[in-house]
């Protein structure tokens, strides 16, 4: 899975989720229609506004499926382990990406921002970040852990406040607070469930928040399908080496198991793309507050997998635990929704002030 900040569909436009709020802002802002004009008019003004809304409901929905029902494709592609997994993600995504590059023209961009320090420097970071996200979560779902890996996805946005206060140093709304307070205990009554720290629902949250964090600070300067190539890029030669070595030794599956193992396989690099390119269509269409509704479409859908196609085992005290966790996401839902609505309204009545000015 990759992070909001990572994407946009196309190689001209910014991956910033703040950039696709605002352009989706600014359309609800003028309510696609034309003062003085007629209500006709107004209807037809207003059509693109509810399109553009609803098809980015339904490429947000679209991308966050298609992470969520991953495991399956894990599932599909036994006995291959995690490792290999990742390592063809990672080459058969760069050959890919280089192909879109090719469609795109987009060349002379991928290669400035590999000349750019500031940008290769934090890109390759992100790299090690996402490979480490990678390998824990394919982990966890190819050895029975697949309820815990769901449970880190749940854990993320929590983390992405901890971030703000530690990192960027930002001051948290009291129900921020309670939503992080909430959370501290989701992971003690979850350690007592488990017996240990749930640590891959951990390294999945931090990994991905860290991830995020970067890929955010990066943003302004480069697209996403750059961004997604410069960290194939740095990860390729390993992942190449992990493939051979793996050859050598004569573990791989690759070529092991028939053509349909072989091309599923392959298939990696349009399956890690492609929720890329849906969530770029939903962010540049929908304010972020949607957006941030929407991500819980994954973890959810990876939680009903891994009971209902796995039949991995829940306790009463697992059960007890991602309830807590739950009520903090909702705590934290709810102050979203409150925000988003007072700056709505507060951006309403500047409006209106400016036009009473004019």
């Amino acid at each position: 899975m990759s992070t909001p900040e990572q994407i946009t569909a196309n190689s001209s436009t910014s991956n910033q989720p703040a950039t696709a709020s605002a352009s989706s802002s600014e359309l609800h802002a003028s309510g696609g229609s034309t003062r003085g004009g007629t209500s006709g008019g107004g209807t037809r003004g207003r059509k693109p506004v509810w399109s553009e809304s609803t098809a980015g409901i339904l490429f947000g929905i679209g991308a966050y499926s298609l992470w969520g029902l991953l495991p399956l494709y894990f599932l599909a592609l036994q006995p291959a382990g995690a490792i290999e997994i990742v390592a063809n993600r990672v080459v058969w995504s760069l050959i890919f990406c280089a192909l879109l590059i090719t469609v795109t023209r987009a060349w002379r961009v991928f290669g400035a921002a590999v000349k750019d320090r500031s940008v290769f420097g934090p890109l390759a970071l992100a790299a090690g970040l996402i490979a480490v996200n990678w390998l824990t979560y394919t982990f966890g779902v190819t050895t029975g852990h697949a309820v815990e890996t769901s449970l880190g996805y749940f854990i993320n946005p929590l983390v992405s406040v901890l971030l703000g206060v530690f990192v960027l140093k930002e001051k948290l709304r009291p129900l921020q607070w309670a939503a992080v307070g909430i959370g501290f205990i989701a992971v003690g009554v979850l350690t007592f469930s488990y017996g240990q720290l749930p640590w891959i629902a951990l390294i999945l949250a931090f990994s991905f928040g860290l991830y995020g964090f970067v890929k955010k600070r990066v943003g302004p300067k480069v697209d996403a399908l750059t961004s997604l190539s410069v960290e194939t890029v740095v990860l390729a030669p390993l992942a190449g080496a992990t493939m051979i070595v793996l050859g050598a030794s004569g573990v791989a599956t690759l070529t092991a198991l028939g053509p349909g193992h072989f091309w599923l396989l392959l298939a990696s690099g349009v399956i890690t793309a492609v929720p890329l390119l849906f969530f770029g269509a939903s962010a540049r269409r929908l304010p972020m507050t949607t957006i941030g509704l929407l991500q819980y479409f994954a973890p959810i859908l990876q939680f009903i997998v891994a009971l209902a196609v796995f039949n991995e085992a829940m306790t009463t005290a697992r059960w007890i635990g991602f309830c807590v966790v739950w009520l903090a996401l909702l705590v934290l839902t709810v102050d979203m929704l409150r925000t988003a609505k007072k700056n709505s309204s507060l951006k309403k009545k500047a409006r209106i002030a400016a036009a009473a000015g004019a």
